[in-house]
This record gives C-alpha cells, structure tokens and sequence, in this order.
C-alpha cells in the first residue's frame, strides 16, 4: 500500500502545481483586480481639542485636508460594491509631528481586508497652528452711492453695535476695522436691509479667512433719507434802545435763507426758521449791536441743516442810532383849528407868521419828510374835553398844537403849545 502512495510522486507534484496554477489562472479570469478612483474625500481630523483645549487654533495648509484622488485595487467583485461614500480618510492629532504635519489613514468602512491596496495622491496633512486671539470690534455702517437729488442721507444705525471675532493670532492682529455696507444710489425713502459685516485691516484691504469665526456674520443696517428745502430766516428782536435811541430797522444777518432737511411731512409745515427776541436783544443800546447765534438751537424737532460747510454759526447785527431834531416851519395861516364851540370864534395869536416844530427822528427818516405834507392843526373840542370845561369862555388858552404825517411815516415831533384866542360871536 505504502508503495503505491509513494510511486510516481514527482508526476503527482507536476500535477497539484499545475492544479493550483489552473485554479489562479481561472480564478483571475474570472474576478480580476480592479482599480477604482474616487476624487475629493475629504480628511476627518480626530482629536483636535488636543490643540484648542491648550488655547490655540490650527489652520489647515494648502488644502491638504481633501484628497484630490484616492486609487484602491481589489478585485472586481469588491470593487463594483465600493463608491466615495465606502472611503475613509482621517488624521489623528495625537501623530501630529513636530513639523505640524499629521499622516493620513485610508480604509473603507467594508471589505477593507479584501483590498490589494488603497492610496492618495497625499499622505499628509499639514498644519499651522497658533495661539487663538479673541477681540470685538464696533460696527461701522458704511454707504456707498449717492442719494438723489434734492435729498440728503440723515442718521446711519446698526440695531447691533458689536461684533466678536476669534481665530489665529497672526490673522485676528490684522483686523482694524468691521464694517457694514449699504449702497443708498436712487433712494428716496428710508432703508432697512441686513448686510453682510466686513473685516478690513488698516489700509482698507478686507480680511478674508476660513479660520475666522464671528458671533454674527449679518447686521441690521437703516439708513435715513432726508428730503431738503431752503427756507429764510427771520431774525426778531427783543428790548428797546436807550431814552434818545432807535433801531433804524435795518438787521442784517451773515445769512438770510438756509438750507435744511427732515421727514417730507414735516417740511411741508415749515416755511421759515425764526430766532425769537430773548436772542437778539437792544435793550438800553447806543449803538449798534452784533450778536452771534447757532441756528442748531432753533431747529424745529427732526430738523437738520444741510449744508456740508455751513456749521450753523451766524452773525446779527442790528443798526441803532441816536435821534436827531429838526426845526420846520408852519405858516400860521396855514395851521387848521377845528372843535370850535358853536357861537365862539378861534383865532391864532402869535407874533410870528411861521410857527416852528422840532420833529423827532433818524436822519434817513428826516430827510425823507416833505414840509408840504405835514398837516398842522388845533382842536378846541379835544383840548375842552382834556381841561373838564363844559362851556367855552372869552379868552386866550394855549393849547397843544397837532401834527399829522403821511402814514406809517417813523418821525415824531417834540411838544408844541400855541397861543389861541376865544371869543364869544354875536348872534
């Protein structure tokens, strides 16, 4: 038995070769190796709180944390059942090298014992990694455009004035700034929009970084559009010069008319902005007088001034002068008595045939009165009535004598009493 076991042995090695060969080469032919390529897996890195538990932050370099492409060799029926979905790729903190670089492990999450091979185009992950700073910056709102014509950009809020950022030292040390951006081209209206908030170092170049982190990326942003208008000032004036003084009427003010806006509704209501007396004030003057005043403090409630290089400081002057006299002269024939009591006669006795009145007032005022407009005149009655008589008496009275002007004329006239006499007519 032993001899028929042992005989021939080398031809039946030939044949259990050949035999195992046979199986390869069908086996091979049958469920070949298969190369299957995935692109962008992206690289899980494990164990990061290694880094921030310490008080730093990492960056990953290059984008080194994505595989462009991984190639994996299996044979064909594995391979047919794998996708990107099946590949893992992940970076464990606790490999990080002293170059801050972490090798990369693949393997899929099935049949990963099966696999001939599996390979990246990269093998590593590469770091920066530095201390965290946390800093918080206003909000500015920032506009952009012009408003239209004939309207004028008012007040610029963010309803949140603070933004915290947090990220690597050598990112977060460059921010100067957080802005939001409006552009108000074309509004004539009121705006309200949420805007993006922008970092930017301090030469205006914005600050972009996927390593930033911000507690708020948007901002409440209203913008207040303002119409304008141009009203005049009226300038009132309070108080009164001293005894023997007046004010010539003439104010003058380093600016008559001003630009302002506001609300559209509330423009409507106002024609005129009006600095009261208790501001300009003449009282006890003796000569002219310069006040200064900024109309801010007379600006009707949700009024601005809107002119860029006025500052809203204006002078007033007002012109004050000392009266003068002057003597004119009435004939005597030309003076009216009137009020005489019936049965009476009045007649004027006076040595001179011109009566002479001191009439009262500015220079300018005085230069303008006509002699042959002045009316002179006694009334008896009126003067009766002022001395309680009820009869009339033969007599010589001085009584007032009466100056009429043309109307609205400023000029006065001192006190004139003239010799008047009464006498009884016969019936």
């Amino acid at each position: 038995m032993k001899h028929k076991i042992t005989k021939n042995w080398g031809l039946k090695l030939v044949s259990f070769l050949f035999a195992v060969m046979l199986w390869v080469i069908v086996t091979n032919i049958n469920d070949p190796i298969s190369p299957l390529r995935v692109n962008n897996i992206r690289v899980n890195i494990k164990n990061a709180e290694l880094i921030t538990d310490k008080g730093q932050i990492y960056e990953v370099l290059d984008g080194t944390d994505v595989i462009d492409a991984v190639t994996i060799r299996a044979p064909r029926s594995i391979i047919d059942t794998l996708d990107e979905s099946n590949v893992i790729a992940e970076a464990d903190m606790n490999d990080l090298t002293s170059l801050n670089t972490i090798t990369i492990k693949l393997y899929t999450n099935k049949y990963n014992d099966k696999l001939e091979s599996i390979k990246g185009n990269i093998d590593s992950v590469r770091l920066n990694i530095e201390d965290k700073q946390i800093r918080s910056f206003p909000i500015r709102p920032n506009v952009t455009g012009e408003v239209t014509e004939g309207y004028l950009l008012g007040n610029v809020s963010t309803e949140q004035n603070l933004i915290r950022v947090s990220g690597p030292e050598s990112v977060i040390s460059q921010i100067a700034k957080a802005q939001a951006e409006v552009d108000i081209s074309g509004f004539t209206s009121n705006i309200g929009t949420d805007s993006d908030i922008r970092l930017y170092n301090e030469e205006g170049v914005e600050i972009r970084s996927q390593s930033i982190e911000k507690n708020i990326t948007k901002v409440r942003v209203n913008v207040e559009i303002l119409e304008k208008k141009t009203v005049p000032i009226v300038y009132a004036v309070g108080g009164t010069p001293a005894e023997g003084f007046r004010m010539t009427g003439e104010v003058n003010g380093s600016r008559q008319n001003v630009m302002i806006a506001g609300k559209s509704d509330i423009l409507r209501e106002i024609s005129s902005i009006e600095v009261p007396e208790s501001t300009v004030d003449v009282n006890g003057a003796t000569e002219t007088v310069e006040t200064v005043i900024n109309l801010h403090d007379y600006l009707p409630e949700n009024v601005i001034l809107a002119e860029d290089d006025f500052d809203g400081i204006v002078s007033v002057s007002v012109q004050i002068e000392q009266e003068r006299r002057q003597t004119v002269y009435v004939p005597l024939d030309e003076i009216q008595i009137t009020g005489v009591p019936v049965g009476y006669r009045a007649t004027i006795n006076e040595p001179d045939e011109n009566y002479s009145i001191i009439l009262v007032g500015l220079s300018s005022e005085l230069s303008e009165v006509d002699i042959n407009t002045i009316t002179a005149y006694i009334d008896v009655a009126s003067w009766l009535e002022q001395q309680e008589s009820t009869e009339a008496e033969n007599g010589y009275y001085r009584m007032p004598l009466e100056i009429r002007l043309p109307e609205n004329s400023p000029v006065t006239w001192e006190e004139a009493w003239i010799n008047v006499h009464l006498t009884e007519t016969e019936e």
